[in-house]
């Protein structure tokens, strides 16, 4: 059974099913549309191979339909809005596999499809483990028995709090605001409606712009907490909006126009917090996927493909005996990877907010220089989201 009715969890329900494994999910929602929440995801090379492993040809069929390709390509921004480089989609796609832009809300219907196990309005509390059965509880007092739990319960996952009490979210003292911004949009430039960008501006904070089309281009300003007024994660969307554009003074009035035309229904803030390393615990019938175990900033734009990446290998797993070594194997590579996701996320998170200026302007160099430099610039795209 899996613990969680997310991105990570329904793939490896899709997986099982199609292995012939039994495989029941419990989710503390009650109805799909409460899920309606939520932005864009990158699904990488390597996230879009473990999700086709998971799912049957019709339902790749069914997620290639509904996604986007990243047919605009990413740039780096000044904060006056002028190249700093450009990679084309081309050059992006030139190392093998297809990058996808989807919505989380797409997905995780292609990833429900089919499925008729998922159990809602299931709140998970604890489990308990006799021999080669775990039962797990729930808030309404039932209880479901099987001979593996997976923990896919997300950042604050009570599986993990019960199986490593030890394992904890650190704050990176980054906070983030986000919104959405309605397409079409005549008044804003086509490299924020057309593409990805990071803008690196000369002073502080860092902008992040992405386009899901037809409907909206996103955004997200991220800076260090302390440099944002008190309560901010309780402000409603106008008031948020006012904030980040106080800090975008002396940009291009295009960044002004993307954030003031948002929808103030769709801005929130978050503060931004990153999963301390966990060392390998002994092995059992309860194990961890996702965010449950790695959960990582959104700096790197890799949490979903590794959480894909965790249901694919965990799918394989499952089918090998004995089953605890073969439960094993898949904790000790998921570690590997997963808190190596976790680290390079960190450090981009930590080098938005808290780079000094020489550190700003080197790094906007490096950049022009890379753009200046075909066979660098190539290498660096190909490398791009992996």
């Amino acid at each position: 059974m899996v613990i969680g009715g997310g991105i990570g969890g329904l793939a490896l329900a899709q997986g099982l099913r199609h292995t012939g494994i039994a495989c029941d999910v419990y989710e503390r929602t009650r109805e799909r549309a409460d899920w309606l929440q939520g932005y864009r995801i990158h699904i990488n090379p390597a996230g879009a191979a473990a999700l086709r492993n998971c799912l049957s040809p019709a339902g790749w069929q069914a997620f290639e339909s509904g996604v986007a390709d990243d047919d605009g390509g990413f740039g780096f921004l000044t904060d006056q809005c002028t190249d700093l480089l450009e990679l084309p989609a081309a050059e992006i796609n030139a190392g093998g596999g297809r990058h996808y832009g989807v919505s989380r809300i797409r997905l995780r219907e292609v990833l429900l499809d089919g499925l008729g196990t998922v159990h809602h309005g299931r709140e998970f509390t604890h489990y308990a483990s006799d021999g080669d059965r775990v039962t797990a509880f729930f808030a309404d007092g039932t209880t479901a028995t099987a001979d593996v739990l997976v923990g896919a319960d997300g950042a604050n996952s009570r599986v993990r709090a019960q199986l490593l009490p030890h394992a904890h979210r650190a704050d990176t003292g980054v906070l983030a605001v986000a919104g959405k911004h309605p397409l079409p949009a005549t008044a804003l430039p086509p490299v924020l409606t057309t593409r990805t960008n990071l803008v690196v501006p000369r002073g502080r904070g860092s902008l992040f712009t992405a386009v899901w089309p037809p409907d909206y281009a996103l955004w997200g300003f991220h800076d260090a907490a302390a440099r944002f007024p008190a309560g901010l994660t309780g402000m409603p969307g106008d008031a948020l909006q006012q904030v980040v554009l106080s800090r975008l003074a002396g940009w291009s009035p295009a960044f002004h126009r993307l954030v003031s035309g948002s929808d103030p229904a769709t801005v929130n803030a978050i503060r931004v917090r990153s999963a301390s390393p966990v060392r390998p615990w002994p092995t059992g019938r309860v194990t961890l996927l996702g965010d449950a175990i790695h959960n990582m900033t959104p700096m790197a734009g890799i949490g979903a493909n590794t959480a894909l990446r965790d249901a694919d290998l965990l799918r394989v797993q499952l089918t090998q005996v004995p089953l605890i070594p073969a439960i094993a194997t898949y904790e000790r590579r998921m570690l590997d990877y997963g808190f190596a996701a976790v680290r390079q996320s960190l450090r981009n998170a930590q080098r938005a907010a808290h780079s000094s200026g020489f550190g700003r302007a080197a790094f906007r160099t490096t950049l022009r220089l890379t753009a200046a430099v075909p066979p660098i610039r190539r290498a660096m795209a190909r490398g791009l989201g992996r």
